[in-house]
C-alpha cells in the first residue's frame, strides 16, 4: 500500500546494526508498544569522542525499522555536537523520502537520539512540558508546535503524519488547529460541519486501531486480525490462528472489532470477513 523508496525496502529487509551496544555511552529510549512504536538506541563513543558504534531495537512498521538503521549509519564517525544537529528531515532524506503518512518514524529516531546524547551527558530525563493535547499518543502542545515549526505543516493531517497527534478519536483536531493558527499568525479556522475521511485517512485510522487497540486483545487468545482492504465504509480484514476457527468469530468481530472501529474511526464503518 505503501510508496516505498528502493532504499527503504533494503534497511527494512537488511536492517543495519541490530541490537545493543555493549557497555554503551548512550542509551535513548522513546515510544512505547502500546502506541505501535518503540525504539531503543544505544551508541559508543571513541577516544575522541565521536560515535563509533551504534545499533537499535525497534518495534514496528517497515518505516521505522528502516529509519532506525538509516539513523544508527549516519551518525557514526560523528561528535555528538553533530549528531545533535541531525533531523528526522536528514534521516528521510538519506532513505531516498518517506511516504508522508510515515514521517513520524524518522522523528522518533531523531527523539532517540537527543535522549541518548542526554544519558552520555547526564542530562536528567525531561519531565513532560506543557500540556497533553492528544490523549490517545499523549502528544503535548510543544511537541506539536516544535513539529509544525521544524517541518512547515499547515494541517491537521500533517501533524498527524509527523507526531501522530490526531490519528486517533480526533477529540483534538480544534486544539491542533489552534496551535497551527499560533505558529503560521494566522486566523483560528471556524468551526465547521463534522470531518469527511478520505479513504486515506481511513485505511490509516483502522490501521492504527487494529495495531493499538484491537491485535493485542485478540492475541492473547491466540487470535489476529489484518486489514485486507476497504471500500467505502466497508472494511474487509482477514481473522488469522484461533479467531479462524472459531465458532463465535463473527460475534467477536461485530460485537468488539466493529464496535471498537466505529468509536475511535467513525460510527458508519462496518467491518467484513474475508476468508
Amino acid at each position: 500500500m505503501w510508496d516505498y523508496t528502493d532504499k527503504v525496502k533494503e534497511h527494512f529487509l537488511n536492517p543495519r546494526n541490530v541490537g545493543v551496544v555493549e557497555d554503551p555511552d548512550g542509551i535513548g529510549e522513546v515510544g512505547s508498544m502500546a502506541c505501535g512504536d518503540a525504539l531503543k538506541l544505544t551508541f559508543k563513543l571513541d577516544n575522541n569522542e565521536k560515535i563509533s558504534d551504534a545499533r537499535f531495537q525497534t518495534f514496528g512498521c517497515a518505516s521505522a525499522i528502516a529509519s532506525s538503521s538509516a539513523l544508527t549509519e549516519i551518525i557514526k564517525g560523528l561528535s555528538l555536537d553533530e549528531a545533535m544537529q541531525v533531523t528526522n528531515d536528514d534521516i528521510a532524506q538519506y532513505l531516498g523520502g518517506l511516504p508522508k503518512q510515515k514521517m513520524h518514524c524518522s522523528v522518533l529516531g531523531r527523539d532517540a537520539l537527543e535522549k541518548a546524547i542526554s544519558y552520555y551527558r547526564g542530562e536528567p530525563d525531561k519531565k513532560i512540558e506543557g500540556e497533553i493535547v492528544c490523549e490517545c499518543f499523549g502528544i503535548t502542545n510543544l511537541d506539536i508546535k516544535r513539529a509544525v515549526t521544524e517541518n512547515g505543516l499547515h494541517s491537521v493531517e500533517d501533524v498527524t503524519d509527523y507526531v501522530k497527534a490526531g490519528g486517533g478519536c480526533g477529540n483534538c483536531h480544534d486544539k491542533i488547529e489552534a496551535i497551527i493558527a499560533a505558529v503560521h499568525g494566522t486566523a483560528v479556522p471556524e468551526e465547521s460541519k463534522p470531518r469527511v475521511l478520505t479513504n486515506i485517512q481511513k485505511i490509516r485510522l483502522v490501521e492504527e486501531t487494529l495495531e493499538r487497540e484491537i491485535k493485542p486483545v485478540l492475541k492473547k487468545d491466540g487470535g489476529d486480525i489484518e486489514l485486507v482492504d476497504l471500500d467505502g465504509n466497508r472494511i474487509f480484514v482477514r481473522l488469522h490462528g484461533r479467531c479462524s476457527t472459531c465458532a463465535a468469530s463473527q460475534v467477536t468481530l461485530k460485537d468488539y472489532v466493529q464496535a471498537k472501529i466505529q468509536e475511535l474511526v467513525a460510527p458508519e464503518l462496518e467491518v467484513e470477513e474475508v476468508q
